[in-house]
């Protein structure tokens, strides 16, 4: 499949990012323009990749390794990634997912909170589940790889 040829991601959009290990992939399912904004979010895919895969569509059916907000439009403009496809988004994704956020003191992480896209709602201790929840917050391109690279998931920042 040939690179789609542009640099303004549309929601559905394959996105391929080199790393030193090989390719991996993202699949951009929301912008979020609410203020704060956080702009594109991705859900990263499992794996990575020596060769560009010709077939998407079943690549973007799998959970992903992370979600993350992602300054896209950016790195699209500045070639750190490349748009390979635009696959429809699965019904597991089509709903914005829940984040979860907290401050790190010196005691820790607390209180947490949720927070929808839209609200947001305190609820202290995490309860176990929870740590699977996606961060709230905007990862850069270096720290997008290095998350890739390292195998790091949701659950392993608990």
């Amino acid at each position: 499949m040939p690179t789609v040829q542009r640099t303004r991601p549309q929601i559905g959009d394959v996105i391929e990012i080199p790393t030193p290990v090989g390719l991996a992939y993202a699949h951009y399912t929301h912008k979020h323009d609410n203020p704060p904004r956080y702009g594109a979010l991705i859900r990263v895919l499992p794996g990575v990749h020596g060769l560009r895969p010709t077939d998407f569509s079943s690549m973007v059916l799998q959970e992903p390794q992370f979600i993350t907000f992602f300054a896209l439009a950016a790195a699209c403009s500045k070639k750190t990634v490349s748009v390979v496809a635009n696959e429809t988004i699965p019904p597991s994704a089509t709903s914005f997912p829940v984040f979860r956020a907290s401050v790190r003191t010196p005691q820790g992480y607390g209180p947490w909170w949720l927070w929808d896209g839209a609200s947001e709602r305190m609820v202290g201790k995490l309860e176990p589940q929870m740590k699977f929840l996606p961060i709230r917050g905007v990862v850069n391109d270096t720290l997008l790889v290095e998350h890739i690279v390292q195998g790091w998931r949701h659950e392993h920042d608990a």
